[in-house]
């Protein structure tokens, strides 16, 4: 069996439940229940080994989520400029504008 293996399952089970929009918040507030909770895999009494649990937790979550709105800024970005914005004169000498934003 490969070192870190279970770590890694963890993780990659952790960052599918996070991008899926249905599981999203109630996965992140379970995030922040953990960490504020007295009640861990381990105690925080144990000054470095408390912590580590915590620190990776956390540090995984903030990354997920940062991963999202930085893909959701791209999407944006994305969609703005396939989108083109036309402008409309009316009257007799009317001239249509077509024309694509570059972001």
């Amino acid at each position: 069996m490969k070192k870190g293996l279970l770590g890694q399952t963890i993780m990659n089970w952790y960052r599918q439940l996070v991008r899926n929009s249905k599981y999203r918040w109630i996965v992140l507030l379970g995030t922040l229940a953990y960490l504020v909770s007295p009640i861990d895999i381990s105690p925080d009494m144990f000054p470095v080994l408390g912590w580590i649990d915590d620190g990776l937790l956390a540090t995984i979550a903030i990354t997920e989520v940062s991963q999202i709105l930085i893909d959701r800024k791209r999407n944006l970005r994305a969609a703005r400029a396939a989108t083109p914005a036309t402008t409309a004169v009316e009257g007799d000498d009317a001239i249509e504008v077509e024309a694509f934003v570059v972001g």
